[in-house]
């Protein structure tokens, strides 16, 4: 809109015709002392008043009392007289002496001649709008976040309470200085850049995702900080609110819990180091005791409990050599484990043939270690007695996984079997005693076949996953 002064004879102009379907604005005349000359019914919804109520009488009406002391209609008059067209924004009163917000466009109106005759007057209640503006005011204001609002040529326009705690500066000494001043110097070059970026596709979004931000106070120490930011369209452009948040308390507790974990790892590391270490000297220790035994069954007990003390620590070797102390590599172990056993049985490798299906599998140290002992027991009694008088055959280790966290282990042999009249349960045997205890420990449902193939199998669910 410019200032110029409407060239309209007064003949010709008629409001009511005009105005009367404008909605929400309060359109009226003046003459040109100031007296209501005409009125609408988007005044009247307004202002309160009827027509009959305020034709003829002075548009000081309107105002508040402290403007009317003040000379403000009579100085508005004037000042529409002689610029053509005036804007402002106050206070009016309506009829029932209530208050409002008002937004206001005062045109003069003149004759052919250029002489004044009139004025022409708009309303509009922006006091909803204010208050909006306002609650959001104190909104940003009172944030717990560092709020600022940056212009498009990188000039901070605005700046809230917890911005001037966080940064140190009162708010005077940023409001129209370059955001870069709150930053350290390594990010002044790019940052313009990356601003005209952001203007070019502006929507919210967390600035810097994935990378490390710092900011700057005014004594000069940075801080790790998070910013998100919200472009926010205005009469002068798209602006950028951005909220910052201080996360030095969170990175520090971060790097403690960093460091207790590394510690805590390191303990772990040392404990199965030292677990695996005396497994093996225990072992070495059956070992050195087996050589000087004769008796055939004392030899072949001792040789037992080798096999169960070497099965125990083949998993911790795995857990320190893995660095995983929380899940064993239950395929791998397997691989390991039952070449082993068939050397200490003194078995042919041709003539047992050892299938394993466990790939990928993976077991919590409270499941891996019973069921290493379980598959150590349950292979080394098919090795002892499944296939007499040297007898070939086949030994397959099994482990899957079921829906709702459950596993299922087995091994099985295609040997003579297992008798009816032998019950597991309440076997004297070690390893089977050792195999129904296992079983109890895991929760597990044991189902026995007892030939073609033999196979012994436990279902359980894992406790780390529940």
């Amino acid at each position: 809109m410019n200032n110029e002064p409407a060239q309209i004879d007064s003949g010709d102009f008629n409001v009511q015709r005009l105005v009367e379907a404008v909605t929400g604005l309060a359109v009226f005349m003046l003459d040109v002392d100031g007296n209501v000359a005409s009125w609408t019914s988007g005044a009247q919804a307004i202002k309160g008043y009827a027509a009959d109520e305020v034709i003829g009488r002075h548009f000081s009406l309107f105002f508040t009392e402290e403007d009317r002391r003040t000379g403000k209609p009579a100085e508005t008059l004037v000042s529409a007289r002689t610029n053509g067209r005036i804007e402002w924004h106050g206070w009016r009163v309506r009829k029932d002496q209530s208050r409002f917000f008002a937004q206001v466009v005062m045109d003069s109106i003149r004759s052919r001649t250029g002489d004044v005759i009139g004025f022409a007057k708009v309303t509009r209640d922006i006091s909803i709008q204010i208050r909006i503006e306002e609650r959001a005011r104190r909104i940003i204001e009172f944030s717990p976040y560092a709020m600022l609002m940056v212009n498009g040529s990188g000039v901070i326009e605005m700046v809230n309470i917890q911005a001037e705690r966080v940064f140190g500066y009162p708010r005077e000494a940023l409001i129209g200085q370059p955001i870069e001043r709150l930053m350290p110097a390594r990010y002044h070059g790019r940052h313009p850049c990356m601003r005209t970026s952001f203007l070019v596709s502006p929507q919210t979004r967390p600035m810097g995702a994935g990378r490390d931000l710092h900011a700057i106070r005014q004594d000069g120490s940075e801080f790790p900080v998070e910013i998100a930011l919200n472009p926010i369209e205005t009469e002068d452009g798209t602006m950028v609110l951005a909220a910052i948040v201080d996360i030095s308390d969170r990175k520090l507790k971060e790097e403690r819990i960093k460091a207790a974990l590394k510690e805590k790892d390191i303990m772990l590391d040392e404990i199965h180091h030292r677990v695996k270490s005396n497994l093996q000297i225990v072992y070495s220790l059956l070992d050195l005791q087996s050589s000087g035994v004769e008796d055939a069954v004392a030899l072949g007990l001792l040789r037992e409990s080798q096999n169960r003390v070497r099965s125990m620590a083949l998993i911790h070797q795995m857990l320190y050599e893995a660095n995983d102390f929380v899940e064993v590599d239950f395929a791998g172990f397997l691989e390991n484990l039952v070449p082993t056993l068939i050397s200490a049985y003194g078995i042919d490798p041709g003539r047992i043939t050892l299938f394993i299906n466990a790939a990928h599998a993976r077991l919590p140290i409270n499941e891996a270690i019973p069921c290493g002992l379980v598959v150590n027991e349950l292979i080394a009694n098919a090795l002892k007695h499944a296939f007499p008088a040297n007898r070939p055959g086949t030994i397959r280790v099994d482990i899957v996984n079921e829906p709702g966290d459950r596993v299922v282990l087995s091994v099985s042999d295609d040997g003579i079997g297992i008798t009816n009249d032998l019950d597991i349960a309440e076997s004297t045997t070690l390893g089977l005693q050792l195999v129904t205890l296992l079983a109890e420990q895991l929760k597990a449902e044991v189902t026995i076949n007892r030939a073609r193939p033999t196979r012994i199998e436990l279902r359980f669910r894992i406790s780390q996953m529940e």
